[in-house]
């Protein structure tokens, strides 16, 4: 027997009181108040009530399980005692899906993190929460403690189709390349800040905001139009990175730093002309151009430590605006610091684009910048829609066990219509909100994201799992800077299925219910 395993058996009546112990005196969590819809339920939250898990770090032999399932159970935690391994070939005693096997020595990529938009739309919805409780009861839901652990938001340069209007700074006077005018919107001051300045005081870490433009003021743009086939006319290419520069300035004097730029909203739409977004069209040498003579450049020699992300598009675009504006340019790579691809069409496109930009510039990153169910169907939104959570859960998990760093997700919170969307481009979202009922929900969207951002904390790392596939069971690990193993379990059967998590002499136990998520947290005692 192994002295970790010795330890474990010693501790086992001294963890039992000591659990119940603290059931007695400590206030544990609240449980989602639950209203079915669609293929689930929601969770509902009012100014006096919202549902709340915290994280339990778990002791030597122990571990902890956080459950959601299709049928209602949502973040149910439970503790649980660690068993010794014992060698036997058939594997039957662990279950109908044998062992797991976690190796905490072969790591991969540092997580950066997990978040979602703040959008005019997002700072619409949260202020059209009256009462201040709600308000808070909101982005505490997001990145508090008894949260699900963001620290990372999107943030718009200018406005988006999430916006009630077109529009961008310094849009008069025509042609003026100094910038003379550069000045934030309404939208900034009244709802975006607000918004970011109040996640910001109630996360946990540094929230890192990353920062697009989907379209420049007009005079700078070749045809002059909000949408459509267009390219940044030339003699702008220095302005339009000043114009970036400013915008990180204006943020800076409300104390809201910048973590990093992309270099335009889903570039190819204006290659493409798709749909009637906001939006700016690159060639590949132009974009390579731009950053190695303007943007890069003028970010390096600011006082600002941001990081330039290049694409910020589709993951099947992943090879034209890396591999092929570096290939135009080679000279852009000194600025570009990595990647951002969106989540839509990845059901269509191989996880292995991910790795492109870095078998070749193993330095770089790969990050995702935006995701949203609902888009061009009807109803956009659809309450309680488990098919949507699982579609987010897969995708994220596939894409952290191709070493993707990060998941941002879209509009943090949306009416019921998916909205406002100026051109009714609407769309689901994790929460959604009922101003005249006082009342916001949270979708299984939601729970779906929290059982990775809450464990996958910043600095952890995804490390091996010996088994990527088990039956039926999607799975991805990280040992976090605590010290801890996080493991994240889909179980899309209509059956228990029982999972054996092997980590070095012990064993974690874990029944999976049908059509359930499980996040397990055991200590890294290897």
């Amino acid at each position: 027997m192994s002295n970790a395993v010795a330890a474990m058996r010693q501790n086992y009546l001294f963890l039992l009181f000591f659990v119940t112990f603290l059931r007695k005196i400590y206030a544990w969590d609240k449980p989602c108040l639950t209203r079915q819809a669609n293929t689930s339920y929601v969770c509902v939250c009012s100014a006096t009530y919202c549902d709340e898990v915290t994280r339990e770090k778990p002791k030597l032999g122990t571990f902890y399980t956080y459950t959601t399932t299709q049928d209602g159970l949502r973040f149910e935690k439970s503790f649980n005692l660690l068993t010794q391994y014992v060698d036997d070939s058939s594997e039957a005693a662990y279950g109908d899906c044998n062992i797991l096997e976690v190796d905490p020595y072969t790591r991969y990529q540092t997580i950066e993190g997990f978040g979602g938009a703040v959008t005019d739309s997002a700072g619409i919805n949260w202020k059209s929460l009256k009462d201040l409780r709600l308000r808070k009861n909101l982005v505490e839901s997001y990145f508090g403690r008894s949260g699900i652990g963001y620290n990372m938001i999107r943030v718009p340069v200018g406005g988006c189709d999430f916006s009630t209007r077109p529009y961008a700074y310094n849009e008069l006077p025509v042609n003026d390349a100094k910038l003379g005018n550069f000045s934030l919107a309404f939208e900034d001051y009244e709802f975006k800040i607000p918004l970011i300045q109040e996640a910001m005081k109630t996360s946990l870490e540094p929230i890192h905001l990353v920062a697009s433009t989907w379209s420049p003021p007009l005079w700078m743009k070749d045809p002059s139009e909000i949408s459509g086939l267009n390219r940044l006319r030339e003699q702008f290419y220095q302005t339009y990175a000043d114009y970036h520069l400013k915008f990180i300035q204006k943020y800076a004097e409300k104390d809201i730093p910048i973590w990093a730029v992309t270099t335009t909203n889903e570039p190819l739409s204006g290659i493409m002309s798709l749909g009637h977004n906001n939006g700016l069209g690159w060639t590949t040498k132009g974009m390579g151009k731009w950053i190695a003579n303007n943007l890069g450049p003028t970010l390096r020699k600011s006082p600002f430590n941001v990081k330039i992300l290049v694409g910020d598009d589709m993951r099947f675009t992943v090879p034209l605006w890396f591999n092929t504006v570096l290939d135009d340019t080679p000279e852009a790579l000194d600025f570009i610091d990595g990647i951002a691809v969106h989540f839509y069409y990845d059901d269509t496109n191989p996880p292995s684009l991910l790795n492109e930009p870095l078998q070749k510039y193993p330095g770089k990153f790969v990050i995702y910048t935006e995701a949203c169910n609902g888009i061009q169907t009807t109803p956009p939104v659809l309450l309680g829609s488990w098919e949507r959570a699982i579609k987010y859960l897969k995708n994220i998990i596939e894409d952290l066990n191709y070493n993707v760093v990060g998941w941002i997700d879209w509009n943090m919170c949306l009416n019921s219509e998916g909205g406002p969307n100026y051109i009714s481009n609407f769309v689901d979202s994790p929460i959604i909100v009922f101003p005249e009922r006082g009342e916001f929900i949270k979708q299984p969207m939601f729970y779906a994201l929290g059982h990775i951002s809450k464990f996958f904390t910043r600095g952890s790392q995804r490390i091996e799992i010996n088994r990527q596939k088990c039956c039926n069971v999607d799975n991805v690990a990280v040992v976090t800077p605590d010290d801890t193993i996080v493991v994240v379990l889909y179980n899309g059967d209509n059956k228990h299925i029982e999972i054996s998590i092997k980590l070095g002499d012990g064993i974690a136990a874990v029944v999976l219910p049908p059509n359930s998520i499980v996040t397990v947290e055991l200590p890294n005692f290897v």
